[in-house]
């Protein structure tokens, strides 16, 4: 998942607020979140010197001076043009760009109780600071008199791409409207903003809360290195000799697999898929009513019919039928396939005497894998080591990019946890510096689940040039003292499509800041097209090699990983598309009198969901569409690049040169990863591929009949 941090996006698009009255102080000279940042590498944060008591006079300052100098380009009185207006917008909002880059890591790397009362205080003005900017009418005005002027007198291409951008985006965030409804949109925002905290919030506590402890005795079937982490993890929480099952899917998944203790599998399994959802005052249905009332509210403003239809008609699908239609097209399939996996599983539970519920999927699933392919996950682990899989995505880097990834010593620039590792980025032809990356690697309390990429600082240079400071952030469960970290399969895949999204960042070569902004059913595509070099056979034979003998993996094993590729592929799908078509659906309808829970059952109950499995996220703690809105009727767009990736990628599998084919490399780095998004994401795939995207490619990669319309 990308998450962006810069300025202009915030400044533009975040959909978060609250109250603002402030001024600055002399404090503010003194505090570090408003510093510019110092050198080395163009200057880099100061996260080691961050004061959580320093969070709200930042960021009250730096939105309050950022509003300052939006207000005299408002209050320009020479003719609207380009550079006057749209150029010093881009330019505008330095000391706001720095305080976010450490608010944003506080937020998802470093969340403390103390800084969550801050977050809830912050996030209200947020709302009127971004309502300040987007209902400026002077300021709106400028802009429309240059996007009517540009249509007699054409801009260079990415100028008009970034004008007709922040066009739309003031004008789908109400610029438009009269002054009574945009003061109704910006109370709907303040509303809104703190819902999406206090969602985060819930779902953070029941991770942090649910913990599932297990004696000596219940260890059965568990994995070594499993074990000791989990015993780690209790002796820190004070529960020494016993052993600790988190509540995060990188904890949940390797125990549901594993365990023995049917029993406990379904407690954990309760424990993770009801979070969000436990009649408590830490619930998110009410508060999920509440936000979808609001954006529908919101919308009806701006006369849409849904909030789907506001969302979508500037994103690749264009309509919420045109996303639903790739999903419906694919569900079919994919529930035909949990079918045949149900089965393949029920054979084996037989022996068990028992009938394959939710909580059971992933362990018979191994056992099948057992069976059908004589693959063990447990022994591919001990080929993944966290270590040995970051070379080889440097490996990647460098084949493809030519990126040179070289370690810095600690203590060369600082980091917000010790755990956290950095890396200077050059190109290797000519040594030029394109930017840092960060990695933080592991789970720990106060930090999301899941895995995510980040900048904090964004590539542009229409005011000179601007190096990148990326990021890379993971749940790795962090191993006993002196053990490797090894990973599963799927996790690394996960690690390479998170690095993908800082591939992205660093190849951008885009003028303006803004245009660093993806198009969301677009940026999953170059992320999902990277995991697709884990299993090339360079990577193979020069990375994947056992954590004690150093071996390389053998090669029956190699093509035992390869015939699983399709493997669950049921499974897989199904708890997405669900999410995906669950997600569609909320917002396509009248939240009038919606009753959550019963929405969830029925909208699952009319699609025939499988029984045997849940939605991946579950509308309760489904943080991607809820906790704000980047991902809201966005969910699909994993699939909808899917398409892309899968096509992408037989174009690759098919050129002389392989996943390594240096002319296929240039026109992907040139057409799909360079430009973000000062290109129309369907004519740069059209550049590279020579045509449009075809769903073939996604219904053999995953073993579905063709069902291509």
């Amino acid at each position: 998942m990308e998450t962006q941090s810069s300025f202009i996006h915030l400044k533009l698009i975040l959909l978060i607020t609250l109250q603002f009255s402030c001024h600055q102080t002399k404090k503010d000279a003194d505090n570090i979140l408003l510093k510019p940042w110092s050198e080395p590498f163009g200057g880099v944060p100061a996260f080691d010197q961050v004061k959580i008591e320093d969070v709200e006079q930042a960021m009250l300052s730096a939105m309050e001076l950022h509003l300052e100098q939006i207000q005299t380009i408002a209050n320009n009185t020479a003719t609207p043009t380009f550079e006057n207006t749209i150029v010093e917008m881009e330019r505008s909002g330095s000391k706001l760009e720095r305080a976010t880059a450490y608010y944003g890591v506080l937020s998802r790397n470093e969340s403390t109780p103390n800084f969550r009362v801050i977050q809830k205080k912050i996030a209200p003005l947020f709302a009127d600071y971004h309502s300040k900017i987007i209902q400026n009418d002077k300021l709106f005005k400028r802009i429309a008199k240059i996007y009517e002027n540009a249509k007699i007198d054409p801009l260079e291409s990415d100028q008009h791409r970034l004008l007709e951008w922040i066009y739309q985006t003031f004008e789908m965030n109400g610029a438009g409207l009269a002054k009574e409804k945009k003061n109704r949109y910006a109370e709907i925002n303040k509303e809104l903003s703190l819902l999406y905290a206090s969602f985060s919030d819930n779902v953070l506590h029941d991770e942090e809360n649910y913990i599932t402890y297990l004696t000596e005795d219940q260890l059965g079937g568990l994995p070594e290195d499993f074990v000791k982490s989990s015993a780690q993890i209790a002796k820190e929480k004070g529960k020494d000799g016993k052993y600790a099952v988190i509540n995060t899917r990188s904890s949940m998944e390797p125990f549901l697999t594993f365990s023995i203790e049917r029993k406990l599998r379904k407690q954990v399994w309760k424990n993770y898929y009801s979070r969000g959802d436990n009649e408590d005052k830490y619930d998110n249905k009410a508060i999920i009513y509440d936000i979808l009332k609001l954006r529908h509210e919101r919308i009806k403003l701006l006369g849409y019919n849904n909030f789907a239809e506001w969302r979508l008609h500037n994103r690749m699908a264009k309509t919420p039928k045109n996303a639903l239609n790739l999903l419906e097209t694919i569900w079919p399939s994919s529930i035909e396939r949990v079918a045949e996996e149900v089965a393949d599983m029920q054979l084996i539970a037989n022996q068990d005497q028992i009938t394959i519920e939710p909580w059971d999927y992933r362990y018979y699933a191994e056992k099948v894998r057992l069976k059908k392919y004589d693959l063990d996950s447990e022994i591919v682990k001990l080929y993944l080591q966290l270590d040995q899989l970051t070379d080889a995505m440097h490996y990647v880097a460098g084949r493809l990019f030519f990126y040179d990834f070289t370690p810095l010593e600690v203590g060369t620039v600082p980091v917000f946890n010790e755990e956290v590792k950095v890396w200077e980025v050059k190109d290797k032809r000519t040594g030029q510096h394109i930017g840092l990356w960060y990695l933080d690697p592991f789970a720990r309390p106060g930090k999301r689940s899941g895995a995510w990429a980040t900048t904090y600082r964004s590539y542009s240079n229409f005011d000179g040039e601007k190096n990148v400071l990326a990021s890379n952030n993971s749940n790795f469960l962090k191993p006993a003292e002196g053990d490797p970290v090894l990973v599963s399969w799927e996790d690394a895949k996960t690690f390479f499509h998170e690095f993908g999204h800082a591939l992205h960042f660093f190849s951008s070569n885009v003028r303006y800041p803004t245009l660093n902004n993806g198009v969301r059913d677009f940026t999953e595509f170059q992320s999902q097209l990277l995991e697709r070099w884990l299993s090339s056979d360079e990577v193979i034979k020069k990375f994947l090699v056992h954590h004690q003998t150093g071996e390389p993996i053998p090669n029956d094993l190699v093509v035992k990983i390869k015939n699983t590729a399709k493997f669950n592929q049921g499974f897989a799908t199904t708890e997405y598309l669900a999410s995906a078509l669950m997600d569609l659906k909320l917002h396509i309808s009248d939240p009038k009198d919606i009753d959550i829970e019963s929405f969830e059952l029925k909208t699952l109950k009319a699609l025939n969901m499988p029984k045997e499995l849940p939605m991946r996220h579950r509308t309760p703690h489904f943080s991607h569409v809820f906790s704000g809105e980047s991902y809201a009727t966005a969910y699909y767009s994993y699939i909808w690049a899917d398409v892309l990736t899968a096509d992408a990628a037989e174009a690759f599998a098919e050129a002389p040169g392989g996943f390594y084919d240096e002319q296929l490399a240039k026109r992907l780095v040139e057409y799909l990863f360079a430009p973000r998004n000062s290109l129309d994401p369907a004519e740069a795939y059209k550049l590279f591929r020579g045509r449009d995207a075809k769903i073939d490619a996604l219904m053999r990669a995953r073993g579905f009949e063709k069902s291509s319309k």
